[in-house]
């Protein structure tokens, strides 16, 4: 990227007290309390929530509402203009973000994991998967938990002879992108790009196996209520309903859990393939975050994005640059269980748009 980081860092923190001078001064003309609306991935929903409670402790005049509806659904109200910001874990794709170029700001602001939750009852071994194991589960082909291939990769586990039940998204959403790019990037071509993006026909569902799951907190509730099922929720939403996660195979060819380390270590290997400005494409970064290289880097790693216009009303200006501010800086500092801070180099990239964004 090669960014001079602290230049960017200083010149951040010059524009943060212009911003904070200027709101002041709004806030003396006795305006009402100013509300950012925003919306989308429900898989970063808990962190933009505690954003919201810090940022809003900090500037009690400005409320940040946040809808958790699903990427998909977020970007379209963003798009429609009924939202101010979307949040979306993958960014726009190419053809959307060609239409929309110079308009819109693409951001990764957090990151998090995918993680492969399943109920097993008795079982208190950490099940071992991988791309090809979970692409022939979803596409209907592994149907029993004792199956040859999961039982290879699992030589110590006395598997049960049980029917696999395969929960999902029924909603649209980022995390499904992720997930099944990740299986078309994993499986050795057994998962086909047609059946990759946001809303997914499941092949599974057809064999009378696969339920639907509303949101990561659906699919969540889905898997911990069903013995023997299995599915694919944000990781916070497995740490806080104590679901067990599998271990998957990464690129290197060993066996990783999502951690703290094993997620940062997938996004210092994906940070030399990024763009150096908002304004740009960011499509790219799905493809290098996901199954990237590194000895313990995580496979179902992922950046959720948030999306800003270039242009905001005198109303709102003000309150939209200290709400990119607080989440590149002390927001950072303030992740729950489940996310990890992105690297300052992409902070100091986000910050740009601080420059960026005009009356309009």
């Amino acid at each position: 990227m090669g960014l001079n980081t602290k230049v960017l860092a200083a010149a951040a923190a010059l524009i943060l007290l212009a911003l904070a001078a200027a709101f002041l001064a709004f806030r003396g003309g006795g305006q009402d309390e100013i509300v950012i609306q925003g919306g989308g991935s429900t898989f970063a929903a808990p962190q933009v929530y505690e954003w919201a409670r810090g940022f809003s402790s900090k500037y009690p005049e400005i409320k940040v509402n946040y809808a958790s509806v699903g990427s998909g659904s977020g970007v379209a109200q963003f798009l429609e203009g009924t939202l101010d910001f979307a949040s979306s874990d993958p960014p726009l794709d190419k053809s959307q973000w060609s239409k929309l170029e110079g308009e819109v700001l693409q951001m990764p602001v957090l990151l998090g994991a995918v993680s492969i939750v399943y109920n097993l009852p008795g079982l208190n071994e950490e099940l071992r998967l991988n791309g090809e194991t979970l692409a022939l589960i979803y596409l209907g082909e592994i149907s029993y938990w004792n199956d040859e291939r999961i039982a290879r990769l699992n030589p110590d586990i006395d598997l049960p002879e049980e029917q696999i039940i395969v929960v999902y998204r029924s909603d649209s959403s980022g995390t499904t992108q992720v997930f099944t790019y990740y299986l078309y990037k994993s499986s050795g071509g057994l998962w086909p790009e047609s059946l990759v993006g946001k809303t997914i026909d499941w092949p599974v569902a057809k064999t009378g196996r696969g339920i639907g799951g509303k949101g990561n907190e659906g699919v969540t509730q889905v898997v911990k209520n069903t013995p023997y099922s299995i599915g694919y929720v944000e990781l916070s939403y497995a740490l806080e309903n104590q679901l067990p996660m599998a271990l998957l195979e990464n690129r290197e060819g060993n066996f990783v859990k999502p951690a703290e380390e094993t997620i940062a270590s997938a996004a210092l290997n994906a940070l030399k393939e990024l763009p150096d400005n908002p304004l740009d494409d960011w499509s790219p970064a799905l493809d290098s975050i996901i199954y990237t290289e590194g000895e313990n880097s995580y496979p179902l790693t992922s950046f959720t994005f948030f999306i800003f216009r270039t242009k905001y009303s005198d109303e709102k200006i003000e309150a939209i640059k200290l709400w990119i501010e607080y989440i590149n800086t002390e927001g950072q500092d303030r992740m729950i269980p489940g996310y990890i801070p992105i690297p300052k180099e992409i902070a100091s990239i986000n910050l740009k748009a601080l420059e960026i964004i005009s009356r309009g």
